[in-house]
């Protein structure tokens, strides 16, 4: 089986989430905005396997389209985690690179995917 370079990324990703949102639950005793991040950062690499087990060019367009917006969202919860001081410079820096470049990833593909269609 070919390596799906958005599929290893997002799940990577998906994984630092979570070990995010432990962290940030068992040292700052931070639950409501890091559910939040918990939520749309695992959702990227979660809509991306649906997009791969897509039964149409447009089903897999859609699920990639709620990939990235939930890319987006987690960029957000990210940025208001770390001037909240829940997160730290580097980690922040670190993951928002990672998140902007699963956005430039995913936003490839559907730009190759609407051209073809067009």
């Amino acid at each position: 089986m070919k390596e799906n370079i958005v599929q290893m990324k997002s799940y990577a990703f998906a994984v630092r989430i979570v070990n995010l949102y432990k962290q940030l639950c068992e040292n700052n005793k931070e639950y409501i905005l890091s559910k939040q991040l918990l939520r749309s950062g695992t959702s990227i690499a979660a809509n991306i396997e649906e997009a791969i087990g897509g039964q149409s060019e447009k089903d897999f367009l859609s699920k990639l389209s709620i990939a990235y917006k939930e890319a987006r969202e987690t960029l957000f919860w990210i940025r208001l985690l770390t001037d909240t001081n829940y997160i730290d410079k580097v980690e922040s820096e670190s993951l928002m690179y990672e998140a902007n470049e699963l956005l430039k990833i995913i936003g490839s593909i559907q730009k190759t995917l609407r051209n073809k269609n067009a």
